[in-house]
């Protein structure tokens, strides 16, 4: 029997988490994740450098990274200057690197999740939701069959729990409200929705909304202004062999 969840008989999906990712399949998955890991990889993809996602910043990333000859980033709070994290900013100041290891218990975790999958994996953020969007048209167009699945990363709470976070809602209906097709789920639906309603009071509402005050109060207002750049990147970063690269 099909899981009630699986939003099966529609097009395009729309869900939260790690979770979600694995019940709402489908042959191509827009992994978002505002503040900050898919900033970070859209950033890092302007600029020609190649993310490999990873879970957790421990001695496995550490061998990781080894593997890969990549530059391991260090936690944001840890970042000394010329270090790089997962703070957007780090990235668009490095020098010298060419391939990063980029934990993130959120989205960089649902990417390497969903890198076994089957899944074509791309990484969206309000920065880059037109020209990935546009990408994926592409394909829609070219295979009817196509279904695309975006996925909000969310936060936790303390507890470990999920927390919806608005502003990957807002990046991931922003995607969402750029395709041009039919057989949006009704949670794809209210993705778009949410996004229209606030597109016009971008970026304003993305430094006010919680993840925003909080990066601000922990003292990166910074990058929450570079994920606010909406639209400014053409790059869409697609998940090959374990790193996200720029298709242009």
């Amino acid at each position: 029997m099909t899981s009630p969840y699986a939003q099966h008989g529609y097009r395009v999906g729309f869900d939260w988490g790690p979770v979600g990712a694995a019940v709402v399949a489908g042959q191509l998955v827009a992994v978002v994740d505002v503040l900050s890991f898919t900033t970070a990889v859209t950033v890092a993809a302007d600029l020609g450098i190649d993310v490999y996602p990873y879970r957790w910043r421990d001695e496995t990333a550490v061998a990781y990274a080894n593997q890969y000859d990549a530059h391991l980033a260090v936690g944001r709070s840890e970042a000394g200057p010329g270090d790089v994290s997962l703070s957007p900013v780090t990235i668009r100041q490095a020098t010298g690197v060419t391939r990063l290891v980029l934990p993130s218990p959120n989205g960089s975790t649902i990417a390497q999740q969903l890198s076994d999958s089957g899944a074509t994996v791309i990484a969206v953020s309000l920065r880059n939701r037109l020209a990935a969007a546009e990408w994926v048209n592409g394909r829609l167009a070219a295979d009817p069959g196509l279904k695309v699945v975006a996925i909000a990363a969310g936060e936790r709470w303390r507890d470990g729990s999920l927390r919806p976070a608005v502003e990957d809602l807002w990046g991931a209906g922003g995607f969402l409200s750029a395709l041009r097709c039919d057989g949006f789920s009704p949670e794809a639906r209210a993705a778009a929705a949410a996004y229209d309603a606030v597109a016009d009071e971008l970026p304003t509402l993305l430094h006010d909304c919680a993840g925003g005050r909080e990066l601000t109060q922990y003292g990166y207002p910074e990058d929450v202004r570079i994920a606010a750049e909406v639209d400014q990147s053409h790059s869409v970063p697609v998940l090959k062999d374990g790193k996200l690269s720029a298709s242009i």
